[in-house]
This record gives structure tokens, sequence and C-alpha cells, in this order.
């Protein structure tokens, strides 16, 4: 099991809604969270960081790897 976390913008609740349907529809995706505060998807299940981004790409959304300061 995998967990993949992104940097996605997130500006609205239409956004939200569009990257929780485009996350949903992820084969193997068991879970997911958004942090809309500080613009984190995190995935969980048998994912891979490249399927999650095409996903959202997909829906418009530019995502990045999320890198901890």
């Amino acid at each position: 099991m995998a967990v993949v976390e992104l940097k996605v913008g997130m500006h609205c609740e239409r956004c939200i809604k569009a990257i929780k349907k485009a996350i949903k529809t992820i084969d193997d995706m068991e879970s997911y969270h958004l942090e809309t505060e500080i613009n984190k998807v995190t995935v969980t299940g048998n994912v891979t960081p490249e399927e999650v981004v095409k996903a959202l790409h997909k829906i418009g959304k530019t995502a990045t790897c999320w890198a901890e300061d």
C-alpha cells in the first residue's frame, strides 16, 4: 500500500468537488484526505503518484509532489 502526497491548488468548493470526484475514479484507491488550508491531497492505496497526477490533470489541475519544509 502506498501513500501519495501532492500539492494541488484548491481555491473554491467547485475545485474541491472536482478533485474529490477525480480521485474517486482512480483504480485501487482506498482512501483520500484533502487539507484545503495548505493545498495538500493525500491518497492511500495501490496507487502511484503518476496515476493521481494524471487523474487531476484530466480536470485541469496541476499537481506537484508534496515536500515538507
